[in-house]
Formats: C-alpha cells, structure tokens, sequence
C-alpha cells in the first residue's frame, strides 16, 4: 500500500515540475525576440548570445533533471 502513495506523490511531482518548466518556458520564449531585438540594438553580438544562452539553458534544464532522475532510480 506504501508503494502505491509513493508512485501517486512521484507522479505528482513529475507533473509539477513539468508544469513549471513548460510556464516558465513559455514566458522566456514569449519575451526573447524582444530581448534580442533590444540587446541587437546595442550590439549584434549582445542580442545572438543571449538566444543563444538562452536556447541552451532550455536544454541544460532538462539534461539536469535526466541526470537527476537516473540518480535517483530505486
């Protein structure tokens, strides 16, 4: 019976968590052109790098939650 709460509160967890990166996803997504136009109007090369560092921490989010949840495998 203990597994089955365990499985429900992990579950919840997951679906939490993706909830969150998928808001905050979406915001930082919504706003960079902007932001990129902005920094490209002070320097071209200010406005690339911060898409650029923006796209990669969108995929170092999820490589660090893979890297978590393989950690914490039973």
């Amino acid at each position: 019976m203990a597994t089955l709460t365990d499985k429900k509160s992990e579950t919840r967890s997951a679906a939490i968590a993706a909830g969150v990166i998928l808001l905050v996803a979406t915001a930082v997504l919504y706003l960079m052109p902007n932001v990129i136009v902005w920094l490209g109007s002070i320097s071209p090369w200010l406005g690339t790098g911060f898409g650029v560092l923006v796209i990669l921490a969108f995929f170092f989010v999820f490589w660090m939650r893979a890297r978590y949840q393989r950690r914490n495998r039973p």
